[in-house]
């Protein structure tokens, strides 16, 4: 890789363009690159690595890239990196513009551009160059891949900070590996190591699982055991050797006890079940003889109760004869009660007949009342022509009264439109009238709204005009007092700025250590440093102040923009209102407004007026076909009025006649008709109870000669012997219940064994039921016995199954775990087998350090003439592991010491022997890819002249292999020495750089 061309804008300490020809630099092969403190010489070097890289080195990083712009520059201008380099033979040109906050194009304040970037290749067969790619990510996958770098691989192979490699040197074990692991990118042998040792977590977790689910088999075993087995359970946890053959040698012990306990309680049962049989047939015994005493007993006491229950049995067989005899009579009884009731009811009907009929008709028979009936009834059909003239008479009366009333309603209807059409010119005027008035408002009312709209317009723009004016005064104070504020922020902070570069010697050494090298000229003496004085200005107090100011300046743009904003709108209120004043604008406002609205009310009222013109025609039209309707009626109803007065005349004589004494025709006839149903109904009645009498007669003649034939004296005494239903059905109920219970007791008494078992001593029950209860309970006992042997005998035996099978299972899992856990152990360094206690990373690292010790070593001897040796040492130190040591040999004394007791200058040629090796082992690593152009970062400050001229002849060597070396220092005896150089120049507007060739140029 060689550099061409860097163009920085706007880039660190930088706020304009510069420009560096890398070209010019290398054709010497030695270039310095110096500048006072803080001018930004490093900036350089960050710059080269943004633009391949995109990101700075990690302890300059800053976020998103907006901390990557120079303060130093104008707000329009962008900051840029573009680079132009030569790698794996393709020269490239790399444009990378960061995030920036830029001004609006459009009204004030900022807005934020994304970050760009553009890579080109220089096409040489057509002289030009072309694009390949605009995207972040392509360009940095190009970039690393040609390189064969990543950007920390970079930035300590390339861009050599010997402060870095000084504490490499000094550092332990621990912190070599880590920065040696960044650079030859070994974390995939960590992976390994931690792979490995996941592995051994599963594994060893997979076997405790097994382990612990062979424990709960034992443990559930040793439950169901309940201290049958007198060998204990081993005390046993996960994971201890010998635990599966413990377990299934007591759970043999274990079955083989619970056989044996189940064999005793078989035959605990088998002599149980004999002893309960025996109680059970002795219980049996007793139980029988004891129910067939109690059945004698019994049936000796229901044959005393019959004996006493014997005289009211025969008397109800009596009864039961005298019911059949009566039974023979009941027919007669029920016809000759049915005769009775049907005669009760036929004389009260005559009764209630005869009191509605006249006294004349008190005695009269049946057929005098049917023949008076037939007379009201003759009567009654003479009466129904009378009744057709009344019903007219009563149409005539209604006809005359709707004439009579249809006279008024005519002459109301001719009165009243005789005076409406009297006033019908005045009212058409009137109306004519106010339709003329509304039209004249309505066109009134529109030219005064044409005058309204831009007189309103006016109106509110006078009125911005005067409070846009206020807005502008106070504005334009605002925007003064924040232009002074934002002054007076700056030129505190160029003040205190200035102060603290003046007195930056004293902050800088407030960090020296003794021992420890100067982050400037790198010497590890301080014999002198820097004093701070009083008043000094520190990082902090200066950061302050530019926030202020940052914040003034931001107060004051936004105040001059509202300040614009509210100009504007000013000149646009003045330019629609003009220059009349505002409270003229208002009363010629308010006038127009007022006529407008007189002018709209009335004009309101139009749709109205037309409204009422049409009705009032339409009224008018109304009211005249009235008046002629009315008068036509008028003419046409005299000659009706005659014909009903003639008719209703002939009508009432006819009527007077046929009345007699009722009120009307209508009430006589309803005198006859209920005269007519009165006498007919008293006619039924009389010979309905005529006929009933009889009937009853002939029952009581058939009833008494039942009576006598049935044995009774009288029909009273058969009908009192008669028995109803249910009291039949009772009364044989007691004379059957009566024969069974006395065949019963003969039967039982008859009965050989019951009399046979009457004549023993009585039986002793309670004690046969206690005795079979007592072998029933030792039964039981001895039966759950054994089904709790067998039950623990079964469980046991799948216990122990199951736990065989878990140790076959478990077998080929013990011994991968042990094979993981060696690996792990080994890689590790834990494991008794490594002997150096190193872990795999370690071992890689281990010896690309012997590689990175050799390459430095060639140039170290030449640099100390010969006298210093860098190698690499495995030995432990203390207890920790070993594998990262570094020692240097001593040719002048032929001891081995560390590398931490070499001196400030001895430590920095030793430094940067050691960064050369190994950049010359992380090119190798990386495929070979040249390295055209490298950078020394300070420390040449602690040389003498002669090891300075060694270590420079040793930097000048580097040309042989067509390198270039860019030194960077503030040394001044290195300006004399190396003629090419590139200055950077600090001022109050930035840093510039200055570029002298190695003709001095």
């Amino acid at each position: 890789m060689r550099l061409h061309r860097l163009d920085i804008t706007a880039f660190g300490p930088f706020g304009g363009a510069q420009k560096v020809d890398f070209d010019e630099l290398s054709a010497a092969g030695l270039f310095l690159l110096h500048g006072p403190t803080g001018a930004g010489k490093t900036s350089v070097l960050d710059a080269v690595c943004y633009a391949l890289y995109g990101a700075v080195p990690g302890a300059r990083q800053s976020g998103q890239g907006i901390g990557l712009r120079s303060d130093h520059a104008a707000p329009a201008t962008r900051t840029e990196i573009r680079l132009e380099l030569t790698v794996a033979g393709r020269r490239l040109e790399i444009t990378r513009q960061p995030p920036w906050e830029r001004p609006k194009k459009r009204g004030s304040g900022t807005t934020t551009e994304k970050a760009q970037s553009w890579l080109r290749e220089y096409d040489a067969s057509a002289a030009a160059w072309k694009d390949l790619s605009r995207s972040h990510q392509e360009i940095g996958e190009e970039v690393t891949q040609l390189l064969g770098m990543s950007r920390e691989q970079f930035c300590q192979v390339v861009l050599l900070p010997q402060g870095d490699f000084a504490r490499f040197l000094r550092a332990d074990a621990e912190a070599r590996g880590k920065l040696l692991g960044r650079l030859f990118d070994t974390h995939r042998f960590a992976e390994v190591e931690k792979r490995l040792a996941e592995r051994r977590r599963a594994a060893e977790a997979e076997v405790r699982a097994g382990d612990a689910a062979l424990l709960a088999d034992a443990h559930r075993m040793q439950q169901e055991a309940r201290g049958a087995v007198e060998v204990p359970m081993p005390d046993l946890t996960p994971g201890d050797p010998g635990l599966a053959e413990s377990v299934l040698t007591w759970a043999a012990v274990a079955r083989s006890t619970a056989r044996e306990r189940l064999t005793i309680a078989h035959c605990a049962r088998m002599a149980a079940e004999s002893a309960q049989a025996a109680a059970d047939r002795v219980l049996d015994d007793v139980r029988e003889v004891a129910r067939l005493q109690r059945r004698f007993a019994e049936a000796r006491e229901r044959a005393a109760r019959l004996e006493e229950r014997a005289e009211a049995h025969g008397e109800a067989q009596a009864r039961m004869e005298r019911g059949r005899k009566a039974e023979a009579v009941a027919p007669a009884l029920d016809l000759r009660d049915a005769a009775e009731a049907e005669h009760r009811r036929a004389a009260a009907e005559e009764a209630h007949a005869r009191a509605a009929l006249p006294e004349t008709f008190a005695d009269a028979g049946a057929p005098g009342l049917a023949a008076a009936a037939r007379k009201a009834a003759e009567e009654l059909g003479g009466l129904e022509s009378a009744r057709r003239a009344e019903r007219r008479l009563a149409e005539l009366a209604l006809e005359r009264a709707d004439l009579d009333r249809q006279e008024r309603a005519d002459e109301d209807i001719l009165q009243e439109a005789e005076s409406w059409l009297a006033g019908w010119e005045a009212t058409r005027t009137g109306i004519e009238a106010r339709i003329e008035s509304a039209q004249e408002a309505a066109t009134r009312a529109e030219q005064l709204a044409v005058q309204r709209e831009p007189a309103l317009k006016r109106l509110n723009a006078a009125r911005q005009r005067d409070q846009l004016a206020r807005d502008t005064d106070d504005a334009r104070t605002r925007a003064l007092a924040s232009r002074e504020r934002a002054t007076e922020a700056r030129d505190h902070w160029l003040d205190l700025k200035e102060q603290r570069l003046q007195g930056i010697a004293a902050e800088l050494a407030a960090g020296l250590v003794d021992g420890e090298p100067c982050a400037v000229c790198g010497a590890t003496a301080h014999p002198a440093p820097a004093r701070k004085i009083a008043g000094h200005v520190d990082r902090e107090a200066e950061e302050r102040a530019l926030v202020a100011y940052q914040r003034a300046e931001e107060v004051r743009t936004e105040a001059e923009r509202r300040l614009g904003v509210v100009r504007e709108a000013l000149a646009a209120a003045t330019a629609e209102a003009g220059d009349t004043p505002t409270e003229q604008l208002v009363a010629q406002t308010q006038e127009w407004e007022r006529q407008h609205t007189e002018a709209r009310t009335v004009a309101s009222g139009l749709h109205a007026a037309r409204e009422a013109r049409e009705h009032a025609e339409r009224e008018h039209e109304r009211r005249l076909a009235a008046q002629q309707e009315a008068s036509r009626h008028v003419a046409s109803r005299a000659s009706l009025r005659d014909a009903l007065d003639r008719e209703r005349a002939g009508l009432e004589g006819e009527l007077t006649q046929a009345r007699g004494a009722a009120d009307s025709v209508a009430a006589r006839a309803a005198q006859l008709e209920r005269r007519v149903a009165q006498l007919t109904e008293a006619a039924d009645a009389v010979r309905d109870a005529e006929d009933t009498a009889q009937r009853l007669k002939d029952a009581d003649a058939r009833l008494a000669d039942a009576a006598f034939r049935a044995g009774f004296d009288t029909p009273q005494a058969a009908a009192a012997a008669l028995l109803d239903d249910a009291a039949h059905r009772e009364l044989q109920r007691r004379l059957d219940a009566w024969q069974s219970e006395e065949a019963a007791v003969r039967a039982v008494l008859a009965e050989t064994d019951t009399t046979a078992a009457a004549q023993q001593p009585p039986a002793d029950l309670p004690a046969a039921e206690r005795a079979a209860e007592s072998a029933d309970h030792r039964l039981r006992t001895a039966a759950s016995a054994q089904d709790a042997a067998a039950r623990r005998c079964a469980e046991l035996d799948g216990l122990s199954a199951r736990a065989a099978r878990g140790v076959l299972r478990l077998a080929p899992l013990r011994e991968e775990y042990d094979r993981v856990a060696r690996l792990a152990g080994l890689a590790a360094g834990t494991s008794a087998d490594n002997e150096r206690k190193m872990r795999l990373e370690s071992y890689v690292l281990a010896a690309r350090l012997e590689q990175v010790a050799a390459a430095a070593t060639v140039r170290l001897q030449r640099m100390s003439s010969g006298r210093y040796t860098l190698v690499h040492s495995a030995d432990r130190s203390g207890r920790g592991r070993s594998g990262l040591g570094l020692h240097v040999v001593d040719a002048w004394t032929g001891r081995e010491r560390d590398t931490a007791t070499l001196s400030g200058g001895e430590t920095f040629f030793a430094s940067l022997a050691l960064a050369l090796g190994l950049a010359d082992v992380v090119t190798d690593e990386a495929g070979g890819v040249r390295l055209d152009t490298l950078f020394i970062d300070e420390g040449f400050g602690s040389l003498d002249d002669q090891t300075l001229d060694e270590v420079l002849d040793v930097l000048d060597s580097l040309r042989e292999r067509d390198r270039s070396v860019g030194i960077v220092s503030h040394v001044a005896d290195l300006r004399r020495r190396i003629h090419a150089q590139l200055e950077v120049v600090k001022g109050r507007t930035g840093s510039v750089v200055r570029q002298r060739g190695s003709d001095g140029s």
